[in-house]
């Protein structure tokens, strides 16, 4: 482990509660709802999320005991999976022709990152390569822990690295485009406003939920709890099924959920170790990003398609994260969604090729 690097590890607050954790719980939550509530009043981009991130981090990280329920935290992303088919309109068809020439370059963008990172975990962060080859995968937080702890890397380190790239992607992205592009930020859904879902409405988006869901786990899609409801709702949307989405009550329940849980993960860590982390993390993550927006100039100049759906479509940001920072800004969530689930599909095929390269060894 590196000199300078957190002594306490985190701990694993994102897990299935017991009864005894319902107090701890009720309190994240309402931690959670209080920071989004502050944010949303402050006109913030991705306010719900965004709040409830921040707050609940804050109270983690000044020794408040925090947690979040990872059934209630998947249920919420099968929602946002839902929501997200709800944005894959019949027009969408005019602009997908041009989809085979960026989800190609993302396999060239996931080898460039990861090496990229592994060098810089490695040789500037002083992380040994198991641990720097994990810290440095652009995508899949939970499996990277695990693969860590499997191979005799630093979970710890693993955890905080994901952890914190995540949360600094979140919190630079919309304030970049509001600041640099002038886009609006709102709380939305690709439904019918005001008007209350009828029973067909409701009885399609559960069945893209359930159907999906199971769907995806059974073809071993990745990322099954989103991106499963995601294609089934965007099947019954595209053939005109339904125009309805999720209410806007129950995504903004959803990213309050979500924005806790990213916070939750800073358990075990104090504000004494928040600037080591954030230096070490946010090199990291300039440098990611940086290569993601080179991507994106590049692909803009081959492709016409606008600068901020590609930078965010391969931004080192989470996938269910990345497709709410698009909602929020009404930034082609669509083609934003489609791109990360390739990212993950990208990374589970290119891991063992590059551990094999980067390490010497078989996974």
């Amino acid at each position: 482990m590196p000199a300078d690097a957190p002594e306490t590890a985190p701990l694993t607050p994102v897990r299935k509660l017991s009864r005894a954790d319902i107090p701890v719980f009720a309190r994240t939550v309402a931690i959670g709802v209080t920071g989004g509530a502050l944010f949303n009043y402050l006109d913030l981009p991705l306010a719900w999320m965004m709040g409830a991130m921040v707050a609940t981090a804050l109270a983690t990280l000044g020794r408040l005991e925090t947690n979040m329920d990872s059934r209630l935290r998947t249920g919420m992303i099968i929602v946002l999976g839902v929501l997200l088919g709800s944005a894959f309109s019949p027009d969408i068809l005019d602009r997908i022709t041009l989809w085979p020439i960026t989800l190609a370059a993302l396999v060239v963008y996931v080898l460039v990152s990861t090496i990229a990172a592994f060098l810089y975990f490695h040789l500037v962060a002083g992380f040994d390569r198991n641990t720097a080859f994990f810290a440095g995968v652009p995508g899949g937080l939970n499996e990277m822990i695990v693969l860590a702890q499997t191979f005799g890397g630093d979970d710890r380190q693993v955890s905080v690295a994901h952890s914190t790239r995540i949360f600094l992607v979140v919190m630079t992205l919309p304030f970049m485009f509001r600041a640099l592009e002038d886009f609006e930020t709102g709380l939305r859904t690709f439904g019918k406003g005001d008007v209350a879902l009828g029973l067909v409405d409701v009885a399609l988006l559960g069945a893209s939920a359930v159907v999906g869901l199971y769907g995806a786990k059974l073809l071993r899609i990745p990322a099954p709890h989103l991106a499963g409801p995601m294609i089934a709702s965007a099947t019954v949307h595209l053939t005109g099924l339904t125009a309805a989405a999720p209410p806007v009550l129950l995504v903004a329940g959803a990213q309050v959920i979500l924005g806790a849980s990213v916070g939750a993960r800073f358990a075990g860590l104090t504000f004494r170790d928040l600037g080591r982390i954030l230096r070490l993390g946010g090199v990291a993550t300039l440098l990611l990003l940086s290569i993601s927006a080179l991507f994106a100039l590049v692909l803009q100049a081959i492709t016409g398609i606008p600068f901020a759906p590609l930078v965010l479509a391969f931004s080192p940001g989470g996938f269910t994260e990345m497709s709410l920072v698009a909602l929020a800004m009404n930034i082609d969530t669509a083609f934003v969604a489609t791109h990360h689930i390739a990212r993950i599909s990208v990374v589970v095929i290119l891991v063992p090729l590059l551990f094999r390269i980067l390490i010497g060894r078989d996974p």
